[in-house]
């Protein structure tokens, strides 16, 4: 963050001072007190269970909504106030900023950009939303690490609901907004595919006559939201400005395509598993090329780029030779459906059998019976050799799976115990298993269960 006195802030958010108000904020922004930044700025909210004031002593500084131990800005709401100290930041600092938001992809989106822009622009020079901190606490967080370095921030966004993507953008002032696509994660907070489009597209709306709009070509509710924005629309997609053909998989399921964008094609080849990570690779390089970055050389960055993000398609390999995909992070059902297409890639690459242990989605509404009987589905019609299905909850998967043939096998288990039991029982060293649910069913603990035996895991 830009350095700032207390009475600075407060003049920014509207707030009061106790304490010394020329004492100087130099560090960042921080919520958690058990990870305290030098000089910085610690944000005292009040939670379900936990008061932040009771644990601003020692603090340097802190933002709340009353006195503390610590010199304190204290302000009616320390989330609008957070918001506000992130717009005057970033008004300060002045960098380009890309905005993306979407059903699904976003971090591997988000991922890919930074890594592009941290190779071509020097990687002090960008700051990028971590993890998926998306919402009106995450997106002023990302903002407010902005410094006088700062050349390009890239900020993911998600939404609750209509309005919410224009208030973060209120903050966030997007120089670059991208729609990735309009899935089904999050159906029961919005009611409709046509709700999620009706908010994702906030993102365009609030794009000046100079900015640019990135938007799927290749999914209609997207490419429709052209007619949102004053903004240049660049696309991407099969069908898009920004395109891609020949692609391939290797037998750890990673793909190698060309990128096109005019008449200009260059080759690349991704780390990370998956043939849906051509699309994000793709957003990402329309993203870069709005911002100015010639295509050959974000070809080249897009093929060096690692994981950032934890529990997306992450390949490990154990000693004995099981491969595990841990992409437990998070799960909608067309996240699914192209994570078992790259388990099965896998598993005819390297001629093994595939293991799919899979999990709840949530957030899915009145489309969540429905949408877990499709994933089930999906996995038998790819040809996925046995399906794990852990918790009656996601016992949709297993009727699915079942309604769709019988070469799938299929295992219904309690919880993540025993599924983590039966892989272990009968998992062999020449499969191939993929563990995958949304956040809430904390898959991670069985895939790193399984890389706890026989001998540890290492990277492929």
């Amino acid at each position: 963050m830009i350095p700032l006195t207390m009475a600075e802030i407060a003049d920014v958010v509207r707030g009061e001072v106790h304490g010394d108000p020329d004492l100087l904020v130099t560090g960042g922004t921080y919520l958690d007190s058990r990870a305290p930044l030098d000089g910085g700025l610690f944000v005292a909210l009040v939670g379900e269970h936990v008061d932040g004031h009771d644990y601003a002593a020692g603090a340097h500084a802190v933002l709340g909504s009353r006195p503390t131990a610590a010199p304190t800005v204290v302000v009616p709401d320390p989330v609008v106030a957070l918001g506000l100290l992130a717009a005057e930041v970033v008004g300060q600092v002045d960098p380009v900023v890309v905005a993306l938001t979407g059903s699904q992809g976003k971090t591997g989106t988000k991922d890919y950009l930074a890594a592009v822009l941290g190779q071509l622009v020097g990687v002090g020079r960008v700051v990028a939303t971590a993890g998926n901190n998306n919402n009106e606490i995450g997106v002023p967080l990302t903002l407010l690490r902005a410094d006088p370095d700062t050349t390009h921030v890239v900020v993911e966004m998600g939404a609750r609901g209509v309005g919410h993507i224009r208030e973060l953008c209120q903050i966030a002032s997007p120089d670059v907004g991208a729609v990735l696509n309009v899935g089904s994660a999050h159906l029961g907070e919005f009611g409709s595919r046509e709700a999620i489009a009706q908010a994702k597209g906030e993102i365009v709306e609030a794009l000046s006559r100079g900015g640019v709009a990135v938007l799927n070509a290749d999914d209609p509710l997207v490419a429709a939201m052209g007619v949102r924005t004053q903004a240049e629309v660049l696309t991407f997609g099969e069908a898009g400005d920004v395109a891609w053909r020949g692609v391939a998989l290797d037998d750890l399921g990673r793909p190698s395509f060309e990128l096109g964008y005019g008449d200009a094609w260059h080759p690349v080849r991704l780390l990370q598993t998956g043939a849906h990570q051509v699309a994000n690779a793709a957003a990402a390089a329309a993203m870069a090329l709005a911002v100015g970055l010639p295509l050959t050389d974000v070809a080249t960055a897009l093929g060096e780029a690692r994981e950032a993000s934890p529990w997306r398609m992450e390949v490990h390999t154990r000693d004995d030779g099981l491969v595990v995909v841990n992409d437990s992070y998070n799960a909608n059902p067309d996240s699914m459906r192209a994570a078992l297409e790259a388990l099965v890639a896998i598993g005819r690459a390297r001629e093994r059998r595939t293991v799919a242990v899979l999990g709840e989605m949530k957030e899915l509404g009145p489309e969540h019976d429905s949408g877990h009987l499709a994933v089930g589905a999906d996995a038998a019609r790819l040809g996925v050799d046995v399906v794990v299905v852990v918790g009656e909850v996601a016992a949709g998967i297993a009727d699915g799976a079942r309604g769709a043939g019988d070469r799938t096998e299929v295992v219904v288990t309690a919880g993540r115990d025993e599924a983590l039991s039966w892989v272990r029982q009968n998992a062999s060293a020449g499969d191939v298993v993929l563990v995958k649910a949304s956040r809430g069913a904390a898959l991670e603990w069985v895939a790193d269960g399984l890389l706890e035996e026989p001998g540890g895991a290492t990277a492929p």
